[in-house]
This record gives C-alpha cells, sequence and structure tokens, in this order.
C-alpha cells in the first residue's frame, strides 16, 4: 500500500491517526481531521490494499502482545470506515495514486 501515501506528509498522517484512533475507542485526543471519504476521495483505494492495511495491523498488534479482545475493539471501530476508504472492489494491492490526486491541503 506504499505508493498510495508517497504524497502524504507522514508525520501528519501519523498524528492523525493516533487522534482519529484515540477518540473512537473513548481515549482523550479528539480527531480533527477530515472524514475518511472526502480525505481518500481520488486515491483509488482498492479492497485489496484496505484489507492489506487491516492485515498489518494485525500483525503489528500480535507483534506488541495486543490481547485479541482489544484487536477486536479496534477493528470494529475500522471496519465501517471500509465503504468511505475503498473506490475499486479489486483485490490488487500497490496501485500507484492516479496522476490527478493532489493530497488536500493541510487544515489549519
Amino acid at each position: 500500500i506504499n505508493p498510495k501515501f508517497e504524497r502524504s506528509d507522514i508525520a501528519r498522517l501519523k498524528d492523525m491517526l493516533v487522534d482519529q484512533v484515540c477518540e473512537a475507542t473513548g481515549g482523550p485526543h479528539a480527531y480533527t481531521g477530515r472524514d475518511m471519504k472526502e480525505t481518500h476521495a481520488g486515491m483509488g483505494v482498492t479492497a485489496g490494499e484496505f484489507d492489506a492495511l487491516v492485515q498489518d495491523l494485525v500483525a503489528t498488534l500480535d507483534e506488541f502482545n495486543v490481547p485479541k479482545a482489544e484487536q477486536d475493539e479496534l477493528l470494529g471501530v475500522l471496519a465501517p470506515m471500509r465503504d468511505d476508504i475503498v473506490e475499486l472492489e479489486s483485490q490488487e494491492t500497490g496501485t500507484p495514486l492516479p496522476g490527478s490526486y493532489q493530497p488536500a491541503p493541510a487544515l489549519r
């Protein structure tokens, strides 16, 4: 899935992801970013790429010995986002960003 992030500000992406997961799981941080549909519009994210991200996440959670109940809680938060993120029902992975795609400017 790395090609999908080649034009992203990775530090900002990580910060936004932490805030989003923290808020969604009842933590103290508030997510202030765009909704997932707007954020991923035009990226051409495939179902295979979304599934690969989930597999990478589960592998990382396993590596850090996160209990299954907590993994399921996190995956339960992410699963409903699939329809807003996936634009192509293909199992292809590693597809490039469309040439016309431009990341949205940072929110102020």
